[in-house]
């Protein structure tokens, strides 16, 4: 489960259709499911159909992170206009079945966030709170 705050969640939303058309992706960090800092990255593919972090920007968010005292809880992207669920590249470039996986869909007006955990080539949904 990802609680997050109506701020933040649209801090994500706001990314997202600000990289339009491309995929925009980051990080979401805090502490046991609460989300209290996000990271937006550079999609390095500049793609409206996929997305790859620039692996030295990864490596400064997991530094920073750890000198804050949180962990990485989830990666984000968007979908510019596909629904929010992971489409099988999603789900075959996964490679941390320990964190979750936050899309992001703009195909409609209004922003739809849903979260995944993705595990052995198998995705299932997970609870995603906005709290406050």
């Amino acid at each position: 489960m990802i609680q997050i705050t109506r701020e933040l969640a649209d801090q994500i939303i706001s990314h997202a259709k600000k990289e339009l058309p491309i995929e925009a992706c980051g990080y979401l960090a805090g502490l046991d499911g609460v989300v209290l800092k996000t990271f937006e990255l550079n999609n390095i593919d500049n793609s409206p159909e996929h997305f790859s972090f620039d692996p030295a920007e990864q490596f400064k968010v997991y530094r920073e992170a750890r000198k804050l005292g949180i962990y990485i809880l989830a990666n984000y992207h968007s979908h510019p206009s596909t629904p929010s669920r992971p489409s099988q590249e999603d789900i075959r470039l996964a490679n941390d079945p320990d964190i979750s996986y936050v899309i992001i869909s703009l195909a409609e007006k209004k922003a739809v966030i849903k979260s995944f955990r993705i595990h052995d080539n198998q995705s299932k949904e997970e609870e995603f709170i906005i709290i406050k």
